[in-house]
């Protein structure tokens, strides 16, 4: 199936998210939500202990990013850089934060792992990347801050931000909610190409 481009605005529905395959392009619109390593420790703290969230994520999108933002002079937020944070640092508490918060959509770089990949297919869910080295890109199309929780106690960039974004993106899907990861693909493909290589030219640990 060739790559497809989707112009989608949140809330995000399982009947949206199926329509998505790996290698599809989507540009958001609507609310997306940022979470590094310490939000996503303290949102679990806080739903583990019964609490709820100062932001419903069901539906919404998560953007792994630690944004640079300068408050203006009437106090709202200016966001001048929002490039992605390596996803993979997640990895080990994403599957529970899926679970937990109805997440429809993450957005980082670098991949992720079987776990997350996992909670991906049961709950209807999928991974995007943005390019990485691009915050001035992604900060343009952040309309507006809508909220920042957290900022006393995490800082700016483990702080939990709400954006109004439009027409973010690309975002390029890797994980999608069939199982299909497009980086253990190109993984699988560049170990079976260094076999071939090996095998052709008769080096040690080549199969044959």
């Amino acid at each position: 199936m060739s790559a497809r481009e989707f112009h989608l605005r949140t809330p995000l529905t399982d009947d949206i998210i199926v329509q998505l395959h790996a290698g599809d392009v989507v540009y958001l619109s609507g609310t997306v939500v940022t979470a590094r390593d310490e939000a996503h420790e303290m949102a679990l703290e806080v739903l583990k202990a019964g609490g709820s969230l100062p932001v419903d994520l069901k539906g919404l999108a998560l953007y792994h990013c630690g944004p640079v933002a300068v408050k203006q002079p009437d106090g709202s937020w200016k966001i001048v850089a929002a490039g992605p944070t390596t996803s993979m640092r997640m990895e080990p508490v994403e599957a529970e934060f899926l679970e937990r918060t109805g997440v429809k959509m993450i957005i980082g770089k670098g991949g992720m792992g079987p776990k997350t990949m996992e909670a991906m297919k049961r709950l209807k869910a999928v991974y995007a990347v943005f390019t990485g080295g691009a915050g001035a890109l992604a900060a343009d199309a952040i309309k507006a801050v809508k909220a920042v929780h957290w900022l006393d106690r995490l800082g700016m960039a483990e702080a939990m931000w709400v954006f109004e974004v439009e027409e973010f993106g690309p975002l390029t899907v890797t994980i999608d909610s069939y199982g299909r990861n497009l980086y253990d693909e190109r993984l699988a493909e560049v170990r079976r190409n260094a076999e071939r290589v090996k095998k052709e030219l008769g080096l040690p640990g080549s199969e044959g």
